[in-house]
């Protein structure tokens, strides 16, 4: 999975409401081959209190990394990412713009 943890993404496909939406990867989950993205995929989940009342709050549920591509903040613009060697140490580049991604 090229996508980690901080990057930038956008939603390419999927539902109607999330589709186009850009956030932050929160959390990914490799084995599942799905990712957490900050603002997308919310649902509501009941919780109580420790007296026994209950609230609603809103919670980012996973979604396939497929669904999602590097946001190229240069190019402004979703993109692929590739691999290259720099300084004798692998580094990821958006093949858009050709910037590093750290």
């Amino acid at each position: 999975m090229k996508i980690k943890t901080g990057d930038t993404v956008i939603v390419i496909s999927g539902s109607r409401k999330d589709k186009g939406k850009q956030g932050k990867v929160l959390k990914t989950l490799v084995e599942e081959n799905k990712v957490v993205v900050e603002g997308v995929n919310l649902k509501k989940k009941v919780t109580r209190n420790a007296q026994g009342g209950k609230t609603m709050v809103d919670v980012e549920f996973p979604v396939h990394v497929s669904n999602v591509a590097f946001y190229d903040e240069k190019a402004k613009k979703a993109t692929k990412l590739g691999a290259s060697v720099k300084d004798g140490k692998k580094v990821r580049v958006a093949k858009a713009s050709g910037t590093e991604i750290k």
